[in-house]
């Protein structure tokens, strides 16, 4: 039984140490990639709330609110490394002070940061994709604020208008906002105009039936 005891335990003292050492290795690039994946996340957030400042102030009207931003923080139920998540949070600020937007803003507000975000969130993530749309973007929103939106959306379009792959689908059931877009658009110059834009109604037919009608509107009409 013990004639072979110095060759298996030479090759159970290797597997120990090369497995010890594996170990350590992981721990080493756990540790780093943590750290990368930590780094990654505040550059993220960081680039997200630079669009976000930017936007709102490009749309919002009012002068309650000078800023917008997201802050993030590490839940507290996380308890190891590999179970971390965040929780994410909209912030108001005025004066440098930060207010939880949550129970403090109006609904029209509310709509407006959430659109903001939204664009900043495809501004950082969605270059390559391209596609963004906004479904009753103005819903809630007054004619000042409206208007800001307008003004953002077409600077959007202008800044990518060079990138072959960017399409913007908006569906409203607002045609002053309509028209806004075609102020806000006509006064920007060194890109294309959409050529055209899509309305689509609900027609009568006889025993209380309807059909969809479906028109292209030229752009400059």
């Amino acid at each position: 039984v013990s004639r072979d005891i110095e060759p298996r335990h030479w090759r159970k003292s290797l597997e120990f140490h090369t497995t010890e050492a594996a170990v350590k290795d992981l721990e080493v690039y756990w540790t780093a990639l943590d750290r990368a994946l930590s780094a990654f996340h505040s550059r993220k957030i960081g680039e997200i709330n630079k669009i976000v400042r930017e936007l709102w102030q490009l749309t919002y009207r009012g002068e309650d609110i000078d800023s917008i931003e997201i802050v993030s923080g590490e839940d507290s139920g996380s308890s190891t490394r590999a179970a971390r998540s965040y929780n994410y949070r909209v912030v108001m600020k005025k004066g440098g002070t930060p207010l939880d937007m949550r129970g403090r803003c109006s609904a029209g507000q509310r709509v407006l940061a959430s659109l903001v975000i939204r664009m900043a969130l495809a501004e950082t993530f969605c270059i390559d994709c391209g596609i963004m749309a906004l479904d009753e973007p103005t819903t809630n929103l007054d004619e000042n604020n409206k208007r800001g939106l307008a003004h953002a959306l077409s600077r959007i379009i202008a800044s990518r208008s060079r990138q072959r792959n960017f399409q913007l689908l908006c569906i409203t059931h607002d045609d002053e906002f309509v028209q806004m877009m075609k102020t806000e658009l006509s006064t920007l110059t060194d890109f294309a105009t959409p050529e055209y834009y899509w309305r689509v109604s609900r027609e009568p037919l006889e025993n209380g039936r309807y059909f969809s009608r479906i028109e292209r509107i030229e752009w400059a009409s």
